[in-house]
């Protein structure tokens, strides 16, 4: 009888093991973008409540998500940069945005409160093209009248890895900087004249809260989160504004989006009087002939949850949900480009 009930429980025991190893193989698997990763994380936290279904993203930088998807490691890739249409159908991708929000110039003057300093395009380039190396200098201090700015030098901190964070950013200063554009210009890795590395929006948080006298640029999140200096900016219509979710919507109100392959827009310095001028699209690449396609429906029904639940996380962590139009677009999307190996649709 002992015999017996021994056997039975190795058989339980060996069934739960069946079962939670095809469970965590039955994980999606992602990588990419630091950009969005607070909000991803969160979604994946409140999916696998929800659903039982997990989600495993690699905060990598959009250089190292793009490399991932492409070599067929993982099942999504994420990047703050949008591919461009002859990129996706070389590699057989379809892109979908899943969130925006917004990038902040980030420092480390004590004495400065958080938002009081005000900068423009073109100071923040000479800053990042090692022209700009004092605080103090007049350039800065045109802008900051009354504010008693330290006679520090200037620590450029910016991403050591390929990021769609450093393209939102140099695409930016190449909008407003004449001569960042034509000797930097604007991608996910470039030669940077001068300053320090950081991995990740992370890595550069890390590096203006140790270095006094540091600028960084930073997902707004990530800069709130770790309660750092932001500044204001002045936009394209030449209004200087602390970064919020209602300027990062109004950044992304006249997108065209479906007038752009792939959904690639780029919302630096738009028009508008409330716009934030480093507002960005966190995207989202998939194979559109699924080899996995249970794999792939997971993914498309994981951001299909996000797009009908997620809206009110994403706020809290200061992220803007995509608009309704747009995530209508986005599921027709789905429906005309993800098959599985025999051609049938996945959603």
């Amino acid at each position: 009888m002992r015999m017996k009930q021994l056997m039975a429980s190795l058989i339980v025991g060996a069934s739960a093991a069946v079962a939670f190893t095809t469970a965590a193989a039955a994980d999606m698997t992602g990588a990419g973008a630091t950009f969005p990763y607070p909000i991803y994380a969160k979604w994946a936290e409140q999916y696998k409540a929800s659903t039982g279904n997990g989600l495993n993203y690699a905060s990598v930088g959009s250089g190292a998500g793009i490399k991932q998807i492409k070599a067929k490691t993982v099942d999504f890739g994420a990047s703050d940069m949008p591919l461009k249409a002859e990129d996706l159908d070389a590699s057989g991708l379809m892109q979908f945005p899943a969130i925006m929000g917004g990038v902040v110039t980030v420092v480390n003057l004590p004495g400065i409160a958080p938002g009081q300093l005000k900068l423009t395009g073109q100071v923040v380039g000479d800053i990042f093209l090692g022209k700009i190396t004092k605080w103090n200098d007049p350039a800065i201090a045109t802008l900051n009248a009354g504010v008693a700015l330290p006679a520090e030098d200037i620590t450029v901190v910016h991403r050591a890895d390929s990021s769609g964070t450093s393209f939102l950013f140099t695409d930016f200063l190449s909008k407003t900087n004449p001569e960042f554009k034509s000797t930097v210009g604007a991608n996910s890795a470039v030669k940077w004249p001068t300053g320090v590395g950081g991995k990740g929006n992370e890595g550069v948080a890390a590096n203006v809260q140790r270095i006094k006298g540091a600028i960084g640029y930073v997902e707004w999140a990530y800069a709130k989160k770790s309660k750092m200096q932001h500044t204001q900016l002045r936009n394209k219509d030449g209004v200087f504004l602390q970064p919020d979710d209602e300027n990062f919507k109004a950044a992304a109100a006249n997108a065209e989006w479906t007038k752009t392959p792939g959904f690639g827009v780029v919302l630096t310095d738009q028009a508008g009087k409330q716009s934030w001028p480093i507002t960005g699209v966190s995207f989202i690449l998939l194979y559109k002939q699924q080899a996995d396609a249970a794999k792939g429906k997971e993914v498309v029904k994981f951001f299909d949850w996000a797009f009908a639940n997620g809206d009110k996380a994403a706020v809290e962590l200061d992220y803007v949900p995509l608009p309704d139009t747009v995530v209508k677009q986005v599921q027709a999307a789905w429906k005309a480009n993800l098959k599985d190996a025999s051609g049938k649709a996945l959603y």
